[in-house]
């Protein structure tokens, strides 16, 4: 057996459980807290292979293991790696307390409805969308993506909590700063883990069953659920296919360019995406806005037009682009240079389709798209029921391969 301990963050570690270990692995700051059996070969955990390596030989030979790990080793920790290699059969695991756990205690928060993302070792954005759109969020940190960084890549009105050296009597400290204070120190490497909170909905904002954050029950609302001029908004039934190509997900940014009404960059936000909607009438700015907080979202508003606007955005995962001007296969090319996973076209223009078309397959999309009409249930006098035509909406879309999203925990 490899036996898995959590060294938490400051209890004691019972030192029975390393007796009859012939090789205990860890960091050194873990090894020289504890007693060794005297007998044990010793292995000061750096690069994970060779210690994996050394594992799989006192394996083979069905000799006793343990290893040493931070906080409780289940939880974004080396028993992911350990199980992957020799199989969770031949785990024994005794967690320990998590950082993110201890930093909500020291908060005196509960975090049964935070969302936990890593930034060790992965793409510091996945971490910077998450916060954008949760109220409550705990980031693991790591190298190139500490408080400094995470502050500087979001918006004001975030409160971080920067939690440091968690258990060590000495040098423990836990302070709240805004995202712009945090974006100008030096932390240093003793950072355990930073939490986003928007103190404007937090306690309670988040929507939880039996603990867990969920998205919306439905999706694909009726344009009475919002506010809009002349029927100028995105029909249910376009909107539905248009999620569906889109993919709007946790730890993702998506743009909605030329919103309208904001109507998909509602829903997206509703499924969990962080968003941007960019729109060039300050009328529609407003409506978007009024959108967003009707449906108790998070949708970052740009007032301006695509493509000179999109300049000074974070890349998208997935851009949905509605209104069809003049210069749409202009804002296609632009969205589609940048756009990393998807691009979705809405136009009524038949002779929009070709150039639209061509920007996404120039760009490199594997592009498909169908002509979307429907006919909706009217009534009429005489308790009498007729259909009634929406306008034809053509819908474009362009793919590329899916980029793997790691690191998120709910």
């Amino acid at each position: 057996m490899i036996t898995v301990v959590g060294t938490g963050t400051g209890a004691p570690l019972d030192a029975e459980v390393l007796a009859g270990a012939e090789l205990v692995v860890g960091g050194r700051r873990h090894l020289d807290a504890v007693r060794l059996p005297e007998t044990a070969e010793r292995i000061v955990l750096g690069p994970l292979a060779p210690a994996l390596d050394a594992i799989e030989e006192y394996v083979a030979k069905d000799r006793p293991v343990a290893v040493l790990a931070s906080g409780d080793p289940g939880f974004f920790g080396i028993v992911r790696a350990l199980a992957e290699r020799f199989g969770s059969g031949r785990l024994e695991v005794r967690p320990g307390v998590s950082s993110v756990a201890t930093a909500f205690a020291r908060l005196g928060l509960t975090w049964d409805d935070a969302v936990v993302v890593s930034a060790h070792g992965r793409e510091l954005r996945t971490a910077v969308n998450v916060c954008r759109v949760q109220p409550k969020v705990a980031v693991l940190t790591g190298p190139g993506a500490g408080p400094a960084e995470l502050g500087a890549a979001l918006p004001g009105g975030r409160m971080l909590v920067v939690a440091s050296a968690l258990g060590d009597p000495e040098h423990e400290r836990v302070e709240r700063v805004t995202a712009a204070e945090a974006a100008g120190r030096d932390w240093g490497t003793a950072v355990s883990v930073v939490l986003c909170l928007d103190e404007t909905r937090v306690p309670g904002a988040a929507r939880t069953v039996a603990g867990a954050a969920v998205g919306p029950g439905r999706w694909a609302l009726d344009e009475r659920e919002f506010t809009h001029r002349d029927s100028m908004i995105t029909k249910f039934e376009v909107r539905a296919l248009a999620l569906a190509r889109l993919g709007p997900r946790l730890g993702e940014l998506v743009w909605d360019v030329g919103a309208g009404s904001g109507s998909v960059a509602v829903e997206c936000a509703r499924l969990g995406a962080a968003v941007v909607a960019v729109e060039k009438t300050a009328d529609g700015v407003e409506r978007i806005r009024a959108n967003a907080t009707a449906h108790g979202v998070e949708v970052r508003v740009v007032h301006g037009e695509a493509p000179v606007a999109l300049s000074q955005l974070d890349d998208p995962d997935a851009v949905f682009i509605g209104g069809g001007g003049r210069e749409l296969a202009a804002v296609v090319t632009a969205c589609a240079r940048r756009a990393r996973r998807s691009v979705v076209v809405a136009m009524a223009a038949l002779d929009r389709v070709p150039a639209a078309r061509q920007a996404l397959v120039g760009a490199g999309f594997d592009c498909d798209g169908v002509l979307l009409q429907s006919s909706r249930l009217a009534p009429l006098p005489g308790d009498v029921t007729r259909l009634a035509a929406t306008n034809p909406v053509f819908l474009l879309w362009g793919t590329r391969t899916p980029v793997t999203r790691e690191g998120v925990a709910q």
